[in-house]
C-alpha cells in the first residue's frame, strides 16, 4: 500500500509541476463555462432541474476527454522516455503500479471535476434544486471519469507513444459510448447485454436527473476494475518481454 501511495503522489506531483494538468484544467473548467452559459442558462426559461441536468450533460463529455487525455501520458511517456525500465527493476508489483498511477489521475480530474461546483451553485440565485440532485449528479461525473480514465490507462499501457495512447484510449471510450446504437440493431438478448456495456446511456442518465442506482455504482466500479485487470495483465507480460 505504501508503494501505491509512493506512485500516486508522484504522479501526482507531475501534473502539478508540468503546464499541461493545468491546461487540461483550464480547458475543462473553460469549455464547461462557455456550454453551460449557452445551452443552460442563456437558452430561454427552463425548469431549475432541467438546468442542472443539461450542466452534468455538458461535464459528463469534458470528463470523459479530460480523462483520455490525463490518462495518456501515465505509462506510455514512461516507455517512450525509457524509464519504464526502472519501474520493472524496483521493488514494486505491477498491480501497484496501476492502481498508484489510476490513483493520481483519479484524483488530479476529481479535483477538477469539484471545481465546477460553483456553476450548477449558479442555480440558487434564481430557483431551487435538490442538493441531493447535485451530490448524485457529481457522483456520476466522477464514476463516469473514472471509467474513461480506466479505459484510457488500458490504451496508455498498450501503446508506445502518448499519442498512440490518446488514440487507443479514445477507441475504447467510443466504442462503449456507441453500444446504445449497436443494441437498437441487435437481437434480443444480445441487444440487452450491448445495451447494459453502454458507457453513458445506459447508466450516466440517472446520475443526470438525481436518481442514484446501485447497478450503475457497480457497472462503473467493475468498468474500472477490469480495465486495470488488463493494465496489470499487460505490464505483467511486457516485464518479461
Amino acid at each position: 500500500m505504501n508503494n501505491v501511495a509512493l506512485i500516486a503522489r508522484r504522479e501526482l506531483a507531475a501534473y502539478l509541476r508540468t503546464p499541461s494538468g493545468y491546461i487540461i484544467a483550464a480547458a475543462v473548467l473553460l469549455i464547461d463555462g462557455l456550454l453551460y452559459n449557452a445551452f443552460a442558462l442563456g437558452a430561454g426559461a427552463k425548469l431549475s432541474s432541467e438546468v442542472l441536468e443539461a450542466f452534468f450533460f455538458i461535464s459528463s463529455g469534458t470528463t470523459m476527454i479530460a480523462a483520455v487525455f490525463l490518462s495518456m501520458r501515465l505509462l506510455a511517456e514512461e516507455r517512450q522516455a525509457g524509464t519504464i525500465t526502472l519501474l520493472f527493476t524496483s521493488p514494486v508489483r505491477e498491480g501497484q503500479i496501476v492502481a498508484g498511477k489510476f490513483l493520481s489521475a483519479f484524483l488530479f480530474l476529481a479535483a477538477i471535476t469539484l471545481l465546477s461546483i460553483y456553476m450548477p451553485a449558479l442555480i440558487f440565485v434564481n430557483g431551487k434544486v435538490s442538493l441531493g440532485h447535485i451530490a448524485a449528479g457529481y457522483l456520476g461525473l466522477l464514476l463516469l471519469g473514472g471509467a474513461a480514465l480506466a479505459l484510457g490507462l488500458l490504451g496508455s499501457a498498450l501503446a508506445r507513444s502518448q499519442l498512440v495512447a490518446a488514440v487507443l484510449g479514445a477507441v475504447f471510450v467510443v466504442t462503449m459510448l456507441v453500444c446504445w446504437l449497436l443494441s437498437r440493431v441487435a437481437d434480443p438478448p444480445l441487444a440487452t447485454i450491448i445495451q447494459y456495456l453502454s458507457l453513458w446511456d445506459a447508466h450516466f442518465r440517472q446520475f443526470q436527473v438525481g436518481v442514484l442506482r446501485l447497478s450503475d455504482v457497480v457497472f462503473y466500479a467493475s468498468v474500472v476494475y477490469f480495465s486495470l485487470l488488463a493494465s496489470t495483465r499487460v505490464l505483467q507480460g511486457q516485464r518479461w518481454q
